[in-house]
């Protein structure tokens, strides 16, 4: 028998994406900030450029030379939190909604300015194949 696959109605969206500058609040890395590379939503965990570097040991090979090198640890996603564009402190975050309908992401808090932090732009991974080719209908 497999894992029972749970569905947890309770569980809040994240505010986190890739690209989002972030300050850590705890851990090894406390009171940094960074930019956040990649998000990992099954385990709960974000990167952050620059931020908990890990040693790897690598064996060497015909094609790599190995050594000692840095890479990069992820981080708990409730460890970090977005840094206010206007006062440039940490901040919580809440959804709202403009007078045109669209969502937006607003600071708010004790220290907040209550400012919209905007979303960076959408990266893809691969580039789309735009190309038109012939198609089989038969």
């Amino acid at each position: 028998m497999g894992r029972r696959q749970i569905f947890n109605k309770w569980k809040r969206p994240w505010r986190v994406i890739t690209g989002d500058k972030v300050y850590v609040r705890t851990g090894s890395e406390k009171t940094k900030t960074g930019v956040v590379t990649s998000v990992d939503r099954n385990r709960e965990r974000v990167y952050v450029e620059g931020l908990n570097l890990k040693k790897k040991h690598v064996r060497r090979t015909e094609e790599h030379p190995g050594g000692i090198f840095l890479v990069p640890a992820s981080i708990h996603y409730s460890n970090v939190s977005l840094i206010d564009p206007e006062t440039g402190l940490p901040t919580r975050t809440s959804y709202r909604y403009l007078e045109d309908g669209t969502k937006v992401r607003v600071a708010q808090g004790s220290r907040a300015s209550g400012a919209i932090i905007p979303s960076p732009p959408f990266q893809r991974k691969k580039e789309r194949v735009t190309e038109v080719g012939p198609k089989c209908t038969a």
